[in-house]
């Protein structure tokens, strides 16, 4: 595996607004509707969104929340997702390079979706501190990724959810939304302090 860069991922947004088809795969689209199940009926507090890409997933989450800091890497990737979610003023799009310090100091959900495997392993336990920190208790984790390994990771697909969560030092309820062959989504609800 050769890990994409930020400047990877700027390249493929400047090339192409879609290059997954994230807004139209049906595939992406049950994906989507399983972290909307997982983030519940709603309307949900303060939601932050970690690696927005396109925005696909924020603009189907702005509606349902009265707060959202969609966050992403790439000037394009924030430029895109500020487009999607442009009809609601709840939600904000802020350039964030990961690992680095949220936006608020406290969520009710944090959303966290194609990502963990493009971040380095100290990165990553970087993210799980912040997410620890940062989220209440009581408060929705929810992680969507690939159970496979592409080309371009800088970590294996497999159990990194489960790696992530460990990583936080936190205790979780967790609960499988949605599995199929190639992804998951799952719940993790923050226990305690």
């Amino acid at each position: 595996m050769t890990r994409i860069s930020l400047e990877g991922f700027a390249g493929k947004f400047a090339a192409d607004d879609d290059p997954w088809r994230t807004f139209f795969s049906r595939d992406e689209a049950v994906k989507r509707a399983a972290i909307l199940h997982g983030l519940g009926p709603g309307p949900l507090g303060r939601v932050l969104e970690l690696g927005s890409g396109n925005g696909s997933n924020s603009r189907a989450m702005a509606p349902r929340v009265r707060r959202l800091d969609a966050t992403e890497g790439t000037q394009e990737g924030t430029r895109l997702t500020a487009r999607a979610v442009a009809a609601w003023p709840s939600a904000r799009t802020i350039r964030l390079a990961l690992p680095a310090s949220f936006p608020q100091p406290n969520y009710d959900a944090i959303v966290i979706a194609e990502l963990l495997y493009y971040l380095p392993a100290a990165a990553m336990a970087d993210v799980a501190h912040h997410v620890a920190q940062a989220l209440r208790p009581g408060g929705r984790l929810v992680l969507a990724h690939h159970r496979i390994d592409f080309y371009d990771f800088a970590q294996h697909a497999a159990r990194i959810q489960r790696r992530f969560l460990h990583l936080t030092g936190a205790q979780w309820r967790v609960r499988t939304v949605r599995r199929r062959r190639k992804w998951e989504v799952i719940v993790a609800v923050r226990v305690g302090r």
